[in-house]
């Protein structure tokens, strides 16, 4: 009982509160019987079967405070990212239909987490010694790591927009990188930049990095399921020998973007787009200079490249391969894929496509470079003091798959290659959806198993141990029901299609019972089935254009009779046992995004 009314303190601001009475918009209303499909009927088992895992798994390894019960470190390798990270994907499940339950239990475990990592200290890593979170942020790293940390947090917006606590720290994590808060000075407004790859809630690293910077304090790694390989202590600080040189901008810091994203989707206040579209143009102006491709360094003076020139420089860059001290082989470790979080949002908030003409320009850039080697053309993706390297027989091509979803251009789909969901969009697929969930369902069963047979006691646990045994599995239903991409680990925002919202329950999420299938997608239209599963109640879902409101729906066709909309959402009732296809007509990122509840909307 206690923690139940925990949940309801952070979902409501208090324990009790009077019910919300919606009332629907005026309806398109579908009779026509539908007999029930097997992906309706998979998706909702599917949803279904989450819970009672996800519920399971945090029980398992968090306490009655929401704390993770394990050996608690700082450090890149099995830090406080990994313990945030555990609950990836559980603020989406939630937003697609699953219960209530995965919300509250998602809140309840973060903010004990915040606290839990607020009070860890370190005795030898200097940043870390008043704790390892401030402000609930984490005090230093860099934007992987961050990002990773915060996946849940920047989707929370999907389900709980209004709650106070979430508000709030989704504008003072955004005042961290704005220059509005002088405690943390990550961000230089006059040069557009920020400051260091790593940066936080107590400002950014002005100076080489050490390899204790990364690696956390001393301790003794045998007892430990360590998953980068290193046995000793000695070669984790060997990890991260050639890890010194973080001041200065990255490409990494683009994921930063999410976080003023974040504040603009609550109300949509200039100032945050104002600096989203500050630092994104400067991004742009200086791919511009430097032949079509993103730096991985420029200097505190704004320099690309620095005095030296070497625009490819700085930890995960596009020169960086460090050496791997268990294999003892230099790897390359360039995260330039982590970029396009910045790409996406100036998408979101501005609609403008120059964002994704910037990056199908570097890909091109970059694969101009192609070499030939036995009459067959080889191409980059790293870049030193020698010039290109990392050959392969494959054109770069990183992001296909969201530039082509982004642009819904002919030739960004020649890029993706073969891709299950594309291909089933595409309509050479037409056995996709039911594969697809039936993965999830084997994952889900899966992930329980493997959970269930750890027995090691916590002070054997690291915070990663238990990452690969989250058993959400949300990649098929965000697929098919919303049109969606699956996020991955870099922290960034939804892209979708539509999605749906319960009026009768007032929140987020398909109503029970109902299936969805998003089957096309082109520049101005999609194509959707909605079906009842319930042969005796009727049920009430809002379609709504993009994760966030930001697709104009024109017109919605269904059984052969067009029906204009001209908004960002329509409501659909569905007769007992009734399912119908519907044609889309729209105007992608043509509205302000916003994580407003349809019915909150003015």
């Amino acid at each position: 009982m206690k923690r139940l009314c925990i949940f309801s303190a952070l979902l409501l601001g208090g324990c009790a509160s009077a019910p919300v009475v919606v009332k629907p918009k005026p309806a398109l209303a579908i009779d026509t019987p539908m007999a029930a499909p097997e992906w309706a009927r998979l998706e909702r088992q599917v949803l279904a079967e989450n819970v009672p895992a996800c519920l399971e798994f945090e029980k398992k390894y968090y306490d009655d405070r929401g704390y993770l019960q394990c050996f608690i470190r700082w450090g890149a390798d099995d830090g406080p990212d990994d313990a945030f990270e555990n609950f990836a994907n559980w603020p989406e499940l939630h937003a697609l239909g699953a219960s209530d339950d995965i919300i509250q239990t998602c809140l309840f475990t973060w903010n004990g987490m915040l606290r839990q990592y607020t009070e860890a200290k370190t005795v030898e890593t200097p940043i870390t010694r008043q704790g390892m979170y401030y402000k609930d942020f984490c005090v230093q790293a860099d934007w992987m790591h961050h990002g990773e940390a915060l996946r849940t947090f920047n989707r929370l917006g999907l389900s709980v927009p209004t709650l106070p606590i979430y508000q709030e720290r989704a504008r003072r994590f955004a005042a961290l990188y704005m220059g509005d808060d002088p405690e943390a000075p990550n961000y230089d407004p006059k040069l557009k930049l920020i400051r260091s790859m790593l940066n936080g809630s107590r400002g950014p690293m002005l100076r080489k990095a050490t390899a204790l910077d990364w690696v956390g304090d001393p301790f003794d790694p045998a007892p430990f399921e360590r998953g980068h390989g290193e046995s000793t202590f000695a070669q984790f600080l060997a990890h991260y020998q050639e890890y010194g040189d973080v001041v200065g901008d990255h490409f990494l810091n683009l994921v930063a973007t999410t976080l003023p994203t974040d504040a603009y989707l609550l109300a949509n206040e200039a100032k945050y787009k104002r600096w989203l579209v500050d630092y994104m143009d400067a991004w742009l102006a200086r791919m511009k200079a430097n032949g079509g491709v993103i730096p991985s360094y420029v200097a505190l003076d704004g320099k690309i490249g620095g005095f030296e020139n070497k625009w490819w420089g700085n930890a995960y860059g596009w020169g960086f391969s460090p050496v791997n001290p268990v294999t003892g082989r230099r790897e390359n470790r360039n995260r330039i894929p982590r970029a396009l979080v910045g790409f996406n949002d100036a998408l979101l908030v501005t609609g403008d496509q120059k964002y994704v003409d910037a990056w199908r320009t570097m890909a091109e850039a970059i694969n101009s470079h192609a070499r030939s080697v036995d009459g067959r053309k080889e191409y980059p993706t790293m870049f030193g003091a020698d010039g290109w390297y990392g050959w392969q027989r494959t054109p770069w091509n990183v992001g296909a798959v969201e530039l082509w979803y982004w642009s819904q251009r002919a030739d960004d789909l020649a890029r993706v290659g073969d891709n299950g969901w594309v291909n089933f969009i595409e309509g050479t697929n037409p056995g996709y959806p039911e594969t697809a969930l039936r993965r999830d369902l084997a994952s889900i069963a899966r992930k329980v198993a493997q959970f269930r047979a750890d027995h090691r006691p916590p002070e054997k646990l690291l915070a990663d141990n238990m990452l690969e045994m989250n058993p959400a599995a949300t990649a098929a239903l965000l697929e098919l029901m919303w049109g969606a991409l699956p996020p991955g680990r870099d922290g960034g925002l939804l892209n979708a299609r539509v999605r749906y919202f319960d009026p009768e329950h007032h929140r987020a999420g398909i109503p029970a019972d109902v299936g969805a299938l998003v089957s096309e997608l082109g520049d101005k239209r999609a194509v959707v089935t909605l079906v009842n599963l319930n042969s005796t109640e009727a049920r009430t879902v809002i379609v709504q254009g993009g994760a966030y409101g930001e697709h104009q729906f024109e017109t919605v066709e269904c059984n052969g009779k067009t029906e204009p909309v001209n908004s960002p959402d329509f409501t659909v009732r569905l007769a007992p046992g009734a399912g119908a296809r519907l044609t889309l007509a729209m105007r992608r990122y043509t509205n302000a995004p916003t994580v407003q509840f349809p019915w909150d909307r003015k």
